[in-house]
């Protein structure tokens, strides 16, 4: 485990993530949905935030991203926005907010930037949506892809397995990128596909691609803030590394709050006015 310092304070833009992949730095990138994160984050050196539409289950309980609501994911993109200092803020547009409606899909977006302060949409999904994705960047906001296993169709794939496993779904796979660039997307987001894939899919596009479960050969990683911090205890998946386990420490903190507070050890003396 090494330590990093941020040396450019500058701010994050879609041009500094283009010339990041030009000169083959890699891109560090996690998923925070708070201000109190996001300003920790932030400070520690990180480029891109992601405000996930998977504070449905981290921050609400649902067992999918799905019933997040987008007055929901705009309340935690304002924190997180008022946060972050220099990183790049991607806001996410949750699961029914962009279709083949391309009216309804551009109102959508155009509410998340405006309403949010994000710089910044993720949008999950190929050439289905494409129509839509192109009118909402020709609208002037900059769009994230998303490709691979896209949580939102969990009830499509029947699950969270591994995707583009395979030879046909890889080829589409590759295709709705090289399209998702051809649109002007600023980045791809590659979640659990196999590590030579996203490694060609990097090598074949000019926007940066962004892995989760996707290997090391992309352009830049992303994680959970509470999952790699140990705060979701239970959940290891493949592809997630522990760089803290705040969970037990905050449970073990609390414990003897509470303790403290039964025996009247808090507050003390000197901790009264």
């Amino acid at each position: 485990m090494s330590t990093y310092t941020a040396t450019d304070k500058s701010k994050v833009t879609t041009r500094t993530l283009a010339e990041m992949k030009a000169r083959g730095e890699k891109i560090a990138c996690i998923t925070a949905y708070d201000y109190t994160i996001a300003s920790l984050v932030d400070a520690a050196g990180i480029d891109f935030i992601l405000v996930g539409d998977s504070a449905a289950n981290v921050m609400l309980g649902h067992s999918t991203t799905i019933p997040i609501t987008l007055d929901e994911m705009i309340v935690y993109a304002k924190g997180v926005v008022r946060g972050a200092k220099r990183a790049f803020v991607v806001v996410d547009m949750p699961f029914g907010t962009v279709t083949a409606d391309v009216n309804t899909s551009l109102k959508n977006a155009i509410r998340v930037i405006q309403q949010s302060g994000g710089e910044a949409v993720k949008i999950e999904g190929g050439s289905e949506i494409a129509p839509a994705i192109e009118a909402i960047l020709a609208a002037g906001i900059p769009v994230v892809g998303h490709l691979g296993l896209t949580p939102q169709s969990v009830n499509v794939f029947g699950g969270y397995a591994v995707r583009a496993k395979e030879e046909e779904e890889a080829a589409r796979l590759i295709a709705d990128a090289k399209m998702l660039d051809s649109l002007g997307c600023c980045a791809i987001v590659l979640e659990k596909v196999p590590s030579a894939l996203a490694a060609e899919v990097a090598r074949s596009v000019k926007a940066p691609i962004i892995g989760i479960g996707a290997g090391n050969g992309v352009d830049g990683q992303i994680l959970v803030v509470q999952d790699m911090l140990g705060m979701n205890r239970g959940f290891k998946p493949k592809f997630l590394r522990h760089y803290g386990n705040l969970g037990d420490l905050i449970e073990q903190s609390v414990n003897s709050y509470v303790g403290d507070v039964k025996t009247v050890d808090f507050p003390s003396a000197t901790e009264c006015y």
